[in-house]
């Protein structure tokens, strides 16, 4: 596993969370319900990203278990090997007449430990995989080089798929690290496609990606986009706000009645039923709820997920 994975300490936490303490408080803003309708219309979304978790054997032959609630989908890039390089795959989506490209997550016990760590590098992008980006524009250096590592591959794979099918969508699906991935590609995508190409992100249980400059120059570029938050999951309040980190827009939180609302903003939206007040700091977080379910489906290490 990467460096940035090894365990931190809990000295670190405790620091974290005076840091978030210290920022100042933001004028609630309405958040909306979102109706069973749509919510169910995440569930195939939901089902990539419980696909990301197999290894590259079972997306090959499309044969895993949420393989079977995605009928018709073509896999035609599968690698990582679930350490060094997390598992992903590419293929086609014809009843959405799309490309999806999909990431693998990590041991939340593990991520949250080094996401609550103070010595979290920013860095700038790599404007050969990000042109034009500003140069105030940061993220977390781990997801960078994480990204790094594919992103070439799985770029010349989905203008591929796009010339050959005459697909006008890109999906860009993951959860936890996954997810994280999922943003930076949403941006990626944006940026290195033409424009006639709808770019759509979906990401669950997804951590800060960067700095306030990300979030906004994401928004501008990626009007698609959704975070999903399950309940009282830690994550997605890491790395803090008071370390130079925000979110991007298009908060989701399911609640605990498995209801679930729209939150307004970037990371500020500190109506009770949202995640930065429903969780204020990593002690009152409950790190299953990083596992879901969302739309009554579990996501991560957990048994039978991918058989």
């Amino acid at each position: 596993m990467p460096r940035f994975f090894s365990l931190a300490s809990a000295v670190c936490t405790a620091i974290l969370s005076l840091h978030a303490a210290a920022l100042p408080a933001h004028q609630p803003r309405a958040v909306s319900d979102v109706s069973s309708a749509e919510l169910s219309s995440y569930t195939p979304f939901t089902q990539f990203a419980r696909a990301a978790y197999c290894a590259p054997t079972l997306i090959r032959d499309w044969t895993c278990a949420a393989c079977s609630e995605l009928p018709g989908f073509q896999p035609v890039l599968t690698g990582g090997d679930g350490d060094a390089t997390q598992f992903y795959f590419v293929g086609y989506w014809p009843s959405q007449h799309a490309v999806v490209v999909a990431h693998q997550g990590t041991d939340p016990t593990q991520f949250l430990a080094v996401l609550t760590d103070i010595d979290i590098p920013l860095t700038n992008l790599d404007e050969t995989l990000f042109p034009g980006v500003p140069s105030n524009v940061q993220v977390h250096a781990g997801f960078a080089a994480q990204h790094a590592q594919v992103a070439p591959l799985i770029l010349t794979n989905v203008k591929s798929l796009l010339e050959s099918t005459g697909a006008t969508n890109v999906f860009t699906i993951g959860h936890s690290l996954g997810g994280a991935l999922a943003e930076l590609d949403g941006l990626f995508f944006s940026l290195n496609l033409p424009s006639s190409v709808h770019v759509k992100a979906m990401t669950y249980g997804t951590p800060r990606v960067g700095n306030p400059a990300w979030a906004a120059y994401f928004d501008s570029k990626v009007s698609d986009f959704k975070r999903i938050n399950h309940a009282s999951d830690p994550i997605p309040i890491v790395p803090g706000r008071g370390l130079g980190f925000q979110h991007p827009h298009g908060e989701i939180h399911i609640l605990d009645d498995d209801s679930a609302v729209a939150c307004p903003g970037d990371d500020d939206a500190t109506d009770a039923e949202c995640t930065i007040a429903t969780v204020p700091n990593v002690f009152v977080g409950d790190i299953i709820d990083h596992l879901g379910p969302y739309e009554g489906i579990f996501l991560g290490a957990v048994d039978g997920l991918c058989v």
